[in-house]
């Protein structure tokens, strides 16, 4: 007769789920301090993100430039030069007016938002008899444009901190997510193990 015990193909994965959890917590710790940095010095995070946003389309034109040369016919080629140029130029422009990029950015930002809030009215609207909990989706739509209008109206004066704001507490919700889902897997990993 044997006697029971724990598979090993279930033992194998515990330390793993461990290891991983501390990693959670590591980056969780990471965001949370950058998090609060970013929240107390919100015009040198919009800055760092409009500088990003300018490296990053620069990139992209050279991307698209690379792109030139892998064929494609006439109209391919005359396209991926205007689509290079047009990063590039951006990019430049970005990088060589960074308080007008934050302030451009910032209303893109409203943008974003009042359109994720239609977006979430429309949703509601078409699952409301469907789905359960399809109510939490008009109040998103709510704060969401709420939010949206009100960065479109102090425009472009709140430039110089909702950016970096944002970043900070999108940061800082991230970390302790990550906080509470490595706590988690640790707390897993080590009752599997007992």
């Amino acid at each position: 007769m044997t006697t029971p015990h724990r598979s090993e193909s279930f033992q194998e994965p515990m330390p793993f789920v461990e290891t991983a959890g501390k990693w959670f917590i590591g980056t969780a710790v990471a965001f949370i301090v950058l998090g609060t940095l970013a929240i107390m010095a919100p015009f040198v995070v919009g800055l760092a993100v409009t500088t990003l946003v300018g490296v990053l389309l620069i990139v992209g034109g050279v991307m698209h430039g690379i792109g030139v040369f892998r064929g494609g016919g006439v109209g391919h080629t005359i396209w991926q030069i205007i689509v290079t140029l047009f990063y590039v130029a951006a990019g430049v422009y970005f990088l060589a007016n960074p308080l007008i990029a934050l302030s451009t950015l910032t209303l893109l930002l409203a943008s974003v938002l009042f359109v994720e809030a239609c977006m979430n009215v429309v949703t509601y609207f078409t699952t409301t008899p469907h789905v359960n909990g399809s109510g939490w989706l008009l109040v998103n739509a709510v704060v969401t444009f709420v939010l949206a209008f009100l960065i479109w109206q102090q425009w472009p004066s709140i430039s110089v901190w909702a950016i970096g704001t944002l970043v900070g507490v999108n940061l800082l919700v991230n970390g302790f997510s990550r906080l509470m889902f490595g706590t988690a897997a640790r707390s897993f990993a080590r009752t599997r193990a007992a």
